[in-house]
C-alpha cells in the first residue's frame, strides 16, 4: 500500500497529515499522492499547483487528492485541475471516511468550514521521521486581521478538552517522544469555547503536572497581548518549559498594525519581550512579520525593522504581503511588488544578523538538546548543533559547544 503525503504550511499541518496517513491507511487507499496545502500567500499555491502537475507527470496512474486550506478557500480551481481526482475540505480530510472513494468518484467534498463547532483529538501514537511531535490543542480564529484569508479555510476558534490533550501526550510520551510542540491556528485564544475558559496557561501547566515524564514542552506561535499569568508564571518556574517562544507580531508600526487590524501595539510586543525576559532571562524569541503590507511607508518600514534589535527577535519568518482576494487588504493602495520584495531581504538580513549573534553567544557554553538525524541535533533555543556522536533521533544530550563554523554551531556530547 503506498500513500505519500506532500505538506504544505504550519506545524498544524504537520500534525493533521499524521492523521490523515493513518485514516488513508484506515480506507485502504493505495497508489495515492495526498497534497495538505497552504493558503497564506499566492505563492505557497503557486508551489501547491506546480507540485501537483509535477507529481502527475512523474506517476500518471496516481490518485491525486487536495486537501488543507487552499482546498476549502478556493475547491473549484483545484477540482478543475485534469491532474487533480479528488479535493477535500479541512474537515473532511480528518476522517477515514473521507479516503474512501469506492462508492463513487464525487470530487469536490467540502463543507461549510463556519458550520464546525468542535475540535476533536486524533490519537498519534508516532510521527513519520520526526524528533518531536505536535499536539494540536486548537482550530480555527475568531479575529479577522486584514490580510488574512485563514478563518474561511479553517473556521472560528475551537479548543480542544484538556482532558483529551493529556491523553494524547501521554501516548505520544510513552511512545518514546521527548518533546512535545503545542500547535493551533490561535493557541492564544485556547479555552474560551470550553467549560470554565481554561486558558493556555492554565492548560499547559496542567498537562505539565499529569505527564510529569514528559522532558520538554514547546509553545508555537502565540499573541504577546494574548498570554494569561499562568503562562508568566510556567516560563519563570517551569524548565521544561522550552526558552524560544514565536510571537506573531506581523508589523513593528501601530499605524500597519491599526490597519492590518492586529490586537497589539508596538509597545506592547516589546513590553511582552521586556516581561519575559525578566522572568527568564536566556528566552530566544522569533517572530512572523509581512513585509511591504498596504500604504507601509519607508518610515513605517523602518519602525519594524529597527524592532527586530530593540526586541531581540531571533528566528524571523519572512513574508512579502500577498494579497489575497477577499480580504480588505487587498483593497488598499498596494506597494509596489519590488519594494515588497526589497523590504522583505532587509528583514531576513537582520534575522540572519541576529541569529549569528544567538549562536555566537552559545559557543563555549553547555547547551541541552534532542537529537534529530545524521548527527544534527537541536537545542531548548532551536539552535541547531552538529555533534560527534550519530545517535538515535529523539535521544536527549547536553552538548559542549566548542565552535561556531560556516554559521554551525559545532559541539561534543558530554
Amino acid at each position: 500500500m503506498s500513500v505519500e503525503i506532500v505538506t504544505f504550511g504550519c506545524r498544524l499541518n504537520a500534525y493533521e497529515s499524521e492523521v490523515m496517513r493513518n485514516n488513508a491507511v484506515e480506507a485502504g487507499l493505495d497508489n495515492a499522492i495526498i497534497f495538505n496545502s497552504c493558503a497564506v500567500t499566492a505563492e505557497a499555491e503557486r508551489q501547491l499547483r506546480q507540485a501537483i502537475r509535477k507529481a502527475r507527470k512523474a506517476d500518471p496512474a496516481a490518485k491525486i487528492i487536495v486537501t488543507g486550506c487552499a482546498a476549502q478557500i478556493h475547491p473549484e480551481i483545484y477540482a478543475e485541475m485534469q491532474e487533480v481526482n479528488h479535493v477535500i475540505g479541512n474537515q473532511e480530510k480528518m476522517t477515514a471516511a473521507s479516503y474512501d472513494f469506492s462508492q463513487g468518484e464525487e470530487k469536490i467534498k467540502v463543507n461549510d468550514i463556519m458550520s464546525v463547532k468542535e475540535t476533536a483529538s486524533h490519537l498519534i501514537s508516532s510521527f513519520d521521521g520526526r524528533a518531536r511531535a505536535f499536539v494540536q490543542v486548537q482550530n480555527g480564529c475568531d479575529h479577522r486581521c486584514t490580510f488574512c484569508i485563514i478563518p474561511f479555510g479553517r473556521g472560528n476558534s475551537r479548543s480542544v478538552p484538556i482532558g483529551e490533550i493529556v491523553n494524547q501526550v501521554r501516548s505520544l510520551v510513552e511512545n518514546g517522544y521527548k518533546e512535545i510542540v503545542l500547535t493551533g491556528v490561535d493557541i492564544s485564544d485556547y479555552g474560551k469555547d470550553l467549560p470554565g475558559t481554561p486558558s493556555l496557561g492554565q492548560m499547559s501547566k496542567r498537562l505539565l503536572a499529569l505527564v510529569p515524564d514528559l522532558p520538554r514542552l514547546r509553545i508555537s506561535s502565540i499573541d504577546a497581548v494574548e498570554v494569561d499569568d499562568d503562562l508568566y508564571r510556567l516560563i519563570g518556574e517551569e524548565p521544561r518549559l522550552m526558552p524560544h517562544m514565536h510571537i506573531s507580531l506581523q508589523a513593528g508600526d501601530d499605524m500597519i498594525l491599526k490597519r492590518m487590524k492586529r490586537r497589539h501595539s508596538r509597545q506592547d510586543a516589546l513590553d511582552f519581550c521586556k516581561k519575559v525576559r525578566d522572568l527568564r532571562p536566556d528566552m530566544v524569541f522569533g517572530a512572523d512579520i509581512i513585509a511591504g503590507f498596504p500604504t507601509e511607508s519607508d518610515e513605517m518600514f523602518l519602525n519594524t525593522l529597527n524592532m527586530v534589535e530593540q526586541a531581540d527577535l531571533t528566528w524571523l519568518h519572512v513574508f512579502p504581503y500577498s494579497a489575497r482576494v477577499g480580504t480588505p487588504a487587498a483593497k488598499m493602495p498596494q506597494v509596489a511588488k519590488a519594494i515588497r520584495k526589497e523590504r522583505a531581504a532587509r528583514l531576513r538580513e537582520a534575522s540572519e544578523k541576529q541569529v549569528d549573534k544567538l549562536l555566537q553567544s552559545l559557543v563555549g557554553k553547555q547547551v541541552n538538546a534532542i537529537v534529530e538525524q545524521n548527527k544534527i541535533a537541536r537545542s531548548d533555543y532551536f539552535a541547531q548543533v552538529t555533534i560527534d556522536q550519530d545517535l538515535p533521533s529523539g535521544e536527549l544530550v547536553k552538548v559542549q559547544v566548542k565552535s561556531l563554523e560556516n554559521g554551525n554551531l559545532i559541539g561534543q556530547v558530554i
